[in-house]
């Protein structure tokens, strides 16, 4: 009978480690034995998991589906058997993480790192963009994300904190170009929008109407810039006002390198620590999110408003 285990694990490997070489250094056996394995692999399933070619080895989408199940099985597997061996449940294994760019590489990132000193067996696979993945579809373990969050019933969200958001200019700027009293004057500026793909141009604003309720208002977009670090810095060099999130304007605000202007349309947005609703969450990413809420908890936590 066929162990239906066989290959599993060079297979991982191999596209974790890149080649079949570097795999087979990490399994200790040869490059031809991995590639053998897998190609057995392969036949027993009826598919085809990866192209090969001279210089690379890439997954097809049938080995993109196939790689998420095995991931899961392996570290099960290792999970167990670490629980076994020490009766504590352990983080161990590769946790895939999905983040803002500018504040996870800033404030998320660091803190992950962090862990894996105290928990070795934990590897981070980390990726920053701004367009929301399919956290389930796409085999995320953890996403942080900022804004409203959309109703998912196989998501859990655990709210962090909120994100205020302030006007800004530089004072350079404001001097040629006058301070906007009220949002219309807004119209007459040039303002630098963060643009992500899928969502509505604009700055997100209060209505001092109706509350707090804020709503999307459109203006006159001078340049659009993906990179929160990117939009800081134009701002900084007075090519226009810029909607900033407190904790990347804080710095610039203190110094008196910028001016926040019309702070009554200032608003928040929330953050939220997302991942796959389970039976039972799984000790990597359970203690990611503990850490998370723990430092969301602190006074001084960029988390705060």
């Amino acid at each position: 009978m066929d162990d239906r285990f066989a290959g599993i694990r060079e297979f991982v490997t191999t596209v974790d480690r890149g080649s079949f070489t570097a795999a087979a250094e990490t399994l200790g056996v040869t490059g031809s034995a991995v590639g053998k394995s897998i190609s057995r692999l392969e036949v027993r399933l009826g598919v085809q998991l990866l192209h090969r070619t001279t210089r690379r080895i890439d997954l097809t989408t049938a080995g993109e589906t196939f790689l998420l199940t095995c991931r899961r099985i392996l570290e099960d597997l290792d999970q167990t058997e670490a629980f076994l061996s020490t009766g504590h449940e352990q983080p161990i294994g590769r946790l895939r993480v999905d983040l803002p760019t500018t504040f996870g590489r800033r404030h998320i990132v660091p803190v992950l790192l962090s862990l894996t000193e105290r928990y070795p067996r934990l590897v981070l696979a980390v990726t920053l963009q701004d367009r929301a993945v399919d956290v389930v579809g796409e085999g995320v373990d953890l996403a942080v994300r900022i804004g409203a969050l959309d109703a998912y019933p196989d998501l859990v969200a655990r709210k962090l904190g909120e994100q205020k958001l302030v006007i800004c200019g530089a004072p350079a700027y404001l001097a040629r170009r006058g301070e906007p009293l009220r949002r219309d004057d807004l119209f007459a500026h040039d303002c630098l929008i963060g643009w992500r793909r899928n969502l509505q141009l604009g700055w997100l604003l209060a209505n001092a109407e109706s509350g707090n309720d804020a709503a999307y208002f459109d203006v006159r977009a001078r340049h659009e810039l993906t990179d929160g670090d990117t939009l800081l810095d134009a701002c900084l060099s007075g090519y226009g006002l810029a909607q900033l999130p407190g904790w990347l304007a804080r710095e610039g605000l203190r110094t008196g390198a910028l001016r926040e202007v019309l702070p009554d349309l200032s608003t928040t947005t929330p953050i939220h620590a997302i991942w796959q609703k389970t039976r039972h969450l799984q000790p990597k990413v359970k203690v990611a999110v503990d850490e998370l809420t723990r430092l969301a908890a602190l006074e001084t936590s960029v988390f705060q408003p």
